[in-house]
């Protein structure tokens, strides 16, 4: 390679540093943004960290929402199973992410979580679920445009 060839790879390389960085950040953000809103019982603010067009697996039927509105019709249906089952949701717990990894406007995140809740009345906790998200970046704006929800 030629001094000013390499001169320009390493500088955008240590331009790109940070800016990874900051996208990770960001994207991990995003998803902490949409277990924040959840844990608030705030279904609109969940669902605004989603794409219009989106997919959600969880572990109760149909099991899959995917298209338009995916999220908020996940939230309706997890809403009717919750009051339909005795479930009073109480708060999702993410760990350390496990991966956030962000090529270009594209991101995939995986956390440890557990789900804290009432079952009729009697306080549970599903430990040792994962939840794992595809994020796209629109302008300087991440979206949530998959996740799911794996039981222990």
């Amino acid at each position: 390679m030629r001094p000013l060839t390499i001169a320009l790879t390493l500088a955008a390389c240590i331009a790109a540093g940070p800016a990874a960085a900051a996208d990770k950040d960001d994207a991990w953000g995003r998803v902490k943004q949409f277990v924040d809103a959840f844990n608030k019982g705030d279904v609109k603010g969940a669902v605004a960290t989603c794409a219009d067009q989106a997919a959600v697996i969880d572990e109760f039927a149909p099991y899959l929402w995917s298209g338009a509105d995916a999220c908020g019709r996940w939230a309706a249906d997890f809403d009717a199973d919750a009051k339909k089952r005795g479930v009073e949701p109480l708060k999702v717990t993410l760990g350390k992410a496990r991966h956030v990894d962000v090529v270009g406007d594209r991101a995939y995140v995986v956390a440890p979580a557990s789900y804290s809740y009432k079952l009729k009345g009697k306080p549970r906790t599903e430990r040792g679920a994962t939840m794992t998200l595809a994020l796209q970046k629109s302008g300087s704006d991440w979206k949530i445009v998959a996740w799911s929800w794996s039981k222990p």
